[in-house]
């Protein structure tokens, strides 16, 4: 169980929240998790389970029918299910995608898409990475040509988190690429519209239950007024929210951490060696050690993030700073975690493996480590 009370942005009505999602979670997910995984996603059932319970998007307004809830809200739900193991959807979902909706959208556009995110009854995705852009957003090739009150949608896209469910997509395009950067939009399209394909569920090395998918575009109409925000102002809008996904990457990864630590714990006091418990070694105390000193660090740089990213004090470059270092921490915690289970942790059956698949791509989507610390660099 992962033992927050000590955190000080959290008081007796967070305390009160986590224990509903850790009751959802224990009820609904946990012990669905390996058909999750086989399936290679969580069903849509789930998502109208979590959104009766509040588990999704806390920070959609009363006059939506949500919670009117600050980030530490979400937090507390991105906690409990990194924790439980569950893979990044729903989290991209309340934490990356839904800010978009409530910041750039028309007064109707909320209306109808604000009530619907809310209750699961539409998931959601943002299609940004393409086969030859990654990071650089700037490398966006997906088109959408302007044909009288509608915009032409032409393009691919790939490692689509909530491909296969998604029922709304965020959709990064270019709409005038003689300005580059500057010439991108975000467009809302449905999943169905005609010429909207899903490609495969793509194999991947972790994030099981997370249905991650190619999705193609081919000449998919929508009105003019599915544009978020401006056209030509997708960039910016962009960049903007970044710093919230890229705090949420961070969180989910001390998360992880925590996790592969506690399992190596367990782990390391029940198994023997040489006529003595692995916990009783020198090596292994000292590495585990290593973990609490890097755990307990963690965690009052996280707690201090979300303070400032509540306030709205956060920069870019402190956010790029928190993925970079606590994505790569987890990194090393959920390895030497593994390390220390022995053969054991090599065999998939065994939680520490689950969690450290699972971590190796916080490394990577939301911009690579390299990217990460690129962004500091310039603002040195």
């Amino acid at each position: 169980m992962l033992n927050r009370d000590s955190s000080p942005i959290y008081n007796e009505d967070h305390r009160a929240f986590r224990e509903t999602v850790r009751k959802f979670m224990e009820r609904e997910f946990t012990p669905n998790l390996e058909a999750y995984e086989e399936a290679g996603k969580v069903p849509k059932e789930f998502w109208r389970k979590a959104g009766e319970a509040g588990l999704l998007c806390p920070s959609v307004p009363e006059e939506f029918g949500g919670l009117g809830l600050d980030f530490t809200f979400n937090a507390i739900i991105n906690e409990e299910i990194t924790y439980a193991m569950m893979a990044d959807g729903i989290t991209l979902h309340n934490d990356v995608t839904t800010p978009y909706f409530l910041r750039y959208t028309t007064p109707e556009q909320k209306d109808y898409w604000l009530p619907r995110i809310l209750s699961g009854e539409a998931i959601t995705a943002i299609a940004m990475t393409e086969p030859g852009a990654g990071s650089d957003l700037q490398g966006i090739r997906t088109t959408a040509r302007r044909d009288g009150d509608a915009f032409v949608i032409n393009g691919s896209k790939t490692y689509i988190t909530n491909g296969q469910n998604a029922d709304v997509i965020l959709t990064v395009c270019k709409t005038d690429p003689d300005l580059g950067a500057k010439g991108t939009s975000v467009i809302l399209v449905e999943s169905d519209r005609p010429g909207f394909e899903r490609g495969r569920n793509l194999d991947k090395v972790g994030q099981w239950s997370a249905d991650t998918s190619e999705l193609f575009f081919n000449d998919v109409r929508v009105p003019a007024s599915n544009v978020i925000g401006e056209v030509n102002r997708g960039f910016i809008y962009l960049v903007s929210e970044l710093a919230q996904e890229r705090l949420s990457i961070a969180l989910s990864s001390q998360v992880a951490a925590q996790r592969a630590y506690d399992e190596a714990i367990a782990f390391t006091k029940d198994r023997t060696a040489f006529g003595k418990r692995v916990f009783d070694f020198q090596n292994t105390r000292f590495t585990l050690a290593d973990l609490q000193a890097k755990l307990q660090v963690g965690w009052a740089h996280i707690d201090w993030a979300i303070a400032r990213h509540v306030k709205g004090e956060l920069t870019v470059e402190e956010a790029a700073a928190a993925k970079y270092w606590h994505s790569e921490m987890a990194w090393m915690a959920c390895d030497a975690a593994m390390q220390m289970h022995g053969g054991a942790g090599y065999m998939n059956e065994y939680n520490v493996a689950r969690v450290w698949r699972d971590q190796l791509i916080r490394r990577i989507y939301g911009g690579t480590s390299e990217i990460m610390k690129e962004l500091v660099g310039r603002s040195l």
